[in-house]
């Protein structure tokens, strides 16, 4: 999925996506579907696309937190929304096919997907459990 695909997967859903400076978040997003950016705190379209589809992972999961809670654990709702994000931009079945070609090396398979290196490393960490070998740089070629 490319930053165009996912701005019409947002659209789709009404979502709303806006973009102004922030003091020091780079994005936020609100329970009633709205989504601020702020662009100038990201480096490229990869770390854009990493990005606004973390913030609509929240959406889609509920995985919000009350930041003022001492019993909320905001890791908890950071992660479910990462994961939802990461099944989106790199499914498993072709996460698998990229590394079974030899594309394995992280840069490398930031470049493929188009995303930042560490929503790589992310998402090896996550399929880790789901795709043999992946620990190992699970590359045939």
């Amino acid at each position: 999925m490319n930053l165009n695909e996912i701005y019409e997967y947002a659209d789709e859903k009404n979502y709303s996506i806006y973009y102004f400076p922030m003091k020091e978040l780079v994005s936020i997003v609100t329970p009633d579907g709205f989504i601020g950016i702020d662009v100038d705190k990201l480096e490229n379209t990869a770390d854009e696309l990493a990005c606004i589809t973390h913030e609509i992972g929240h959406l889609e999961t509920g995985s919000f937190y009350n930041i003022y809670s001492p019993i909320d654990i905001r890791s908890k709702h950071e992660a479910v929304a990462d994961h939802w994000a990461i099944k989106k931009l790199i499914p498993k079945n072709e996460l698998i096919e990229v590394l079974s070609s030899g594309i394995c090396e992280i840069w490398d398979l930031a470049e493929y997907f188009n995303l930042p290196e560490n929503f790589i490393k992310k998402a090896l960490k996550y399929y880790s459990n789901e795709i043999e070998g992946i620990n190992y740089l699970y590359c045939s070629a």
